[in-house]
Formats: structure tokens, sequence, C-alpha cells
């Protein structure tokens, strides 16, 4: 497995839900709550084009939201990416890593 990184805020139904998705899958992940953090919020919104949270991370690439890593899980190419098989998508407004 690659190295996972979530970054969230307390109160987020879509962070629980993303968390409880890589939980399922067995996947371990290091959480990052940006809350009372502006300037990681800031970088965020650089890197990945997004204000929102969670942001996901998988070996340093930004894979989006919930939203995002749902639809990919659901299309079958979550597994592959997380175990460093395939390279994730790149994200409309995110930087290329």
């Amino acid at each position: 497995m690659v190295d996972v990184e979530i970054y969230t805020k307390k109160v987020c139904p879509y962070c629980t839900s993303a968390k409880r998705l890589l939980d399922k899958k067995g996947v371990r992940y290091a959480e990052v709550d940006v809350e009372d953090d502006d300037a990681k919020r800031l970088w965020l919104v650089e890197v990945t084009g997004q204000r929102t949270v969670p942001q996901i991370f998988a070996a340093g690439k930004p894979l989006g939201g919930f939203s995002d890593i749902d639809a990919l899980d659901k299309a079958g190419r979550l597994d592959p990416i997380l175990r460093g098989e395939a390279s994730p998508p790149v994200l409309p407004g995110s930087k290329p890593a």
C-alpha cells in the first residue's frame, strides 16, 4: 500500500465517509486536521484547486474528496491506486506532481 493522507476538519460528514471507506478497505492513513490551520488550507487549495475537505492524497498525489474516491472505488480503480499499481487521475485545477 502507498502512503495515504487525508486532510479533514472536525465536523465534516464527507470526511467521516471518506475515512469509513478507507477503513473498510483496511487502508492505513495519516489524518491531518486543517480546522485551525490557515496555511495548510491555503496549500491544499494551491495543490488541489479545491477549497473543500476532505482532500485525500495517495503517494503524495491528490485523489480529491470523498465523492472522488467513492467514484474511483465503484469503477474498480481505487484499489490499484492504493496498491501503487496505477496512477491517480489528474484532477481539474490541481498542480501536476
